[in-house]
């Protein structure tokens, strides 16, 4: 359904935004500890979409929300490395329109204020950049972390900017408050579409120290005490069925009452924490500008994150890689400390961080595994959209839809002709009408594969045998059913298979 008679002057304003690393029960109103009220309030007075979807990992996720097409096909399979010949070319394949040169053609002034992340090139200004793929504005970095205290390589349209060292920066804040001002500016003169990008809670663990204080005791409980009380808390929530299974705790990780240092332990969480904090803190000051315009009413506002939360150790596996790109010292010349142990105490500008798997298992209450696999603790996020003047009733959906559905879902809302990509519009659903059809999902990334149609949910990790799960009764995967229906297997993996080929899935080496 569009917008239908006078869309031209009702055309809604747009608003997406994207955590980072965010796991699936993290928010208030999918069962977590942390107080999220601003993003809370856009679940709870528009749509919860429990069983969306992303691609697993950030980039491949960002190409797929902006181009309605699966990532492989954009450029963008893995990462933003360039593997030509013999691979992606890591930047958005300039024949895709974004959804920003969409809605750009259609007069909306457009703004991405965060992170961007679909580029080879990060050092100077070329056609695969965001200034020059449909966004008006840009303020923010354009690899995939930076430190929050201090970015260095933060933007301004296609302006370097100077490493921030005043006292008080913090990039979540900044984004947050550009974002508000171009409400605010762009409000009541053209539809407006913005895009605001966090890097929260994407390592490193980097947060004001007042807001680390406010979680100073929430997870001194540990990781086994609190898993349960989330899918208590979901399922009350009416985000997953009373019988919903919890996954055994990561059988890497030590049970909580066993670790060396457990306040040390809750202090990684408390920062991550401050990190989702501060991020819905700035997604306020975006609806408070919103609501001084006077067009919250006919603005769509999205939530949702670019995959499931983050297990990656730091440093990471290619240590000497990772350190070759870190800055050795601060800006104020303090030695930069990286890694993950008790005499790094994170959330300062002189550590680098991660909060780990144990913690990550956390986030993803109940499912299991994360960021990069495809299992459901990789790929579900909570998508929540609020639009008062198109989705009048609160309500929770439970049809499957993935990030190619985007793209479509708004260019439907906004009254603009469909992109020709293989998602389908979720306003039928969200409005509380049937689902125009029973379309599969699919998913790749780094040897990791799926395909969903309907209940059945076919799964395999890189170079390991598929499983195969009934989603409806069995959200964690916890009861494989491949022994049981090898014919639903063959046929759910033909019809992968086919879909690999038709978007250029490329094989990945498998690592022993």
């Amino acid at each position: 359904m569009s917008t239908g008679e006078g869309a031209d002057e009702r055309r809604p304003n747009v608003i997406v935004i994207l955590a980072d690393d965010m796991g699936y029960s993290d928010l208030g109103c999918f069962g977590g500890e942390i107080s999220t009220p601003n993003i809370d309030r856009i679940g709870r007075e528009g749509i919860r979409f429990t069983q969306f979807y992303n691609t697993a990992r950030c980039s491949p996720s960002r190409a797929s929300l902006l181009t309605g097409r699966h990532p492989h096909e954009v450029g963008i399979g893995v990462l933003t490395d360039d593997e030509r010949p013999h691979g992606y070319p890591g930047s958005l394949d300039p024949r895709f329109p974004t959804l920003a040169e969409r809605l750009g053609d259609a007069g909306y002034a457009t703004c991405l204020s965060g992170k961007w992340h679909l580029s080879s090139n990060v050092r100077e200004p070329d056609g695969s950049w965001p200034t020059r793929r449909g966004f008006g504005e840009f303020y923010g970095i354009m690899p995939g972390a930076d430190d929050y205290f201090h970015p260095r390589a933060l933007w301004h349209n296609e302006e370097r900017q100077p490493v921030p060292t005043e006292p008080g920066y913090y990039f979540t804040d900044a984004i947050s408050e550009h974002a508000a001002q171009f409400v605010t500016d762009r409000a009541g003169e053209t539809p407006f579409f913005l895009y605001l990008a966090y890097t929260a809670p994407h390592w490193p663990l980097h947060a004001p120290e007042e807001d680390i204080r406010e979680y100073a005791h929430t997870f001194e409980d540990g990781w086994d005490a609190l898993r349960p009380r989330r899918l208590a808390r979901l399922v009350e929530e009416g985000i997953l069925p009373p019988d919903s299974e919890l996954s055994e705790r990561d059988p890497s990780q030590p049970a909580f009452a066993e670790v060396s240092d457990p306040e040390w332990e809750a202090r990684r969480m408390a920062v991550y924490a401050a990190q989702v904090a501060a991020m819905d803190r700035g997604v306020g000051r975006v609806l408070d500008a919103l609501a001084a315009t006077g067009e919250a009413e006919n603005t769509i506002v999205l939530f949702l994150s670019d995959n499931g939360a983050c297990a990656e150790q730091m440093p990471p596996e290619d240590a000497t890689h990772f350190r070759e790109r870190q800055p050795s010292h601060t800006p104020g010349g303090v030695p930069l400390r990286i890694g993950n142990e008790p005499a790094i105490r994170p959330g300062a500008d002189d550590t680098f961080a991660s909060y780990g798997r144990a913690w990550a298992n956390l986030s993803n209450t109940p499912f299991r595994l994360y960021k990069r696999w495809v299992h459901e603790g990789g790929i579900a996020t909570p998508l929540l959209a609020r639009w008062p003047e198109g989705l009048a009733e609160p309500r929770i959906v439970r049809d499957p839809y993935q990030l190619t559905d985007i793209t479509p879902t708004l260019l439907d809302a906004c009254g603009l002709e469909p992109s020709d990509g293989p998602g389908i519009s979720m306003l039928p659903t969200a409005r509380g009408e049937s689902p125009s059809d029973e379309h599969p999902l699919f998913w790749e990334h780094i040897g990791n594969a799926a395909v969903r149609r309907g209940r059945w949910k076919l799964v395999r990790e890189a170079g390991r045998p598929w499983e195969l799960y009934d989603i409806d009764a069995d959200r964690s995967e916890l009861h494989d059913r491949a022994e049981l229906f090898p014919d639903l297997v063959d046929e759910l993996q033909e019809l992968w298979q086919q879909w690999a080929d038709s978007v250029g899935v490329l094989p990945r080496p498998v690592k022993p």
